[in-house]
């Protein structure tokens, strides 16, 4: 019941900051279509693999990484081993960081958020999609929000409150299943590791190695 209130709840969007967001976004997408456009000597379907193979391993004459069935390999392993063999594929791998936030995160949010009067989201969330029983969530998958790099955590400020009068909360317990292992097992070691606020996996390794 609690996952159906939750679900019912949804959570709001800011719909107006999402819109900037999103038109700034598309922007940078095409100055970055551009200058591949100039680094590749002509246009070309960026997000097609296949595409992306011929100009790079052919047109450019860069070193094959590896193939696969349908043609050249360009995932990020590849592309990353390519960082310094030419000026194209540090911009490439801008553009795809950009497209992957626009396309999974940013257009998806702003649609959702424009389909309801109250701007507000609503997940669904699973209790049995994962191996190890974490709850997930799903269209849209509002666990998984990035914040590894700047404009990724500008994705975060369109969640917001409904109103002044209330506040988005995070919470999160440090090392849970280990400080469960250690109340149950009355483990002395982790027990008084956890109390003096020591760091339990280095705790645990001077032990054994008697550091």
């Amino acid at each position: 019941q609690t996952l159906i209130d939750m679900e019912d709840e949804g959570i709001m969007i800011d719909t107006d900051f999402l819109q900037n967001f999103k038109t700034e976004t598309e922007g940078m997408l095409d100055e970055l279509r551009q200058k591949i456009y100039a680094l590749a000597g002509g246009e070309f379907n960026i997000n097609s693999t296949q595409q992306l193979g011929v100009v790079l391993f052919e047109t450019l004459g860069l070193p094959v990484g590896k193939k696969t069935k349908t043609g050249y390999s360009t995932d990020e392993k590849v592309l990353n081993g390519l960082y310094d063999a030419h000026e194209i594929i540090p911009v490439l791998l801008n553009y795809r960081e950009v497209f992957k936030l626009y396309s999974t995160y940013i257009d998806p949010l702003l649609t959702l958020g424009l389909e309801n009067e109250d701007r507000r989201v609503h997940t669904s969330f699973l209790q049995t999609g994962t191996a190890t029983g974490r709850l997930s969530s799903k269209n849209p998958n509002l666990q998984n929000i990035p914040i590894r790099t700047e404009r990724g955590r500008q994705v975060r400020k369109a969640f917001v409150p409904r109103n002044s009068d209330y506040t988005l909360l995070a919470a999160d317990y440090s090392q849970i299943e280990l400080r469960i292992i250690a109340a149950l097992s009355k483990e002395e070691n982790m027990i008084n590791a956890f109390k003096k606020g020591e760091d339990i996996h280095a705790s645990t390794a001077s032990r054994v190695f008697n550091v």
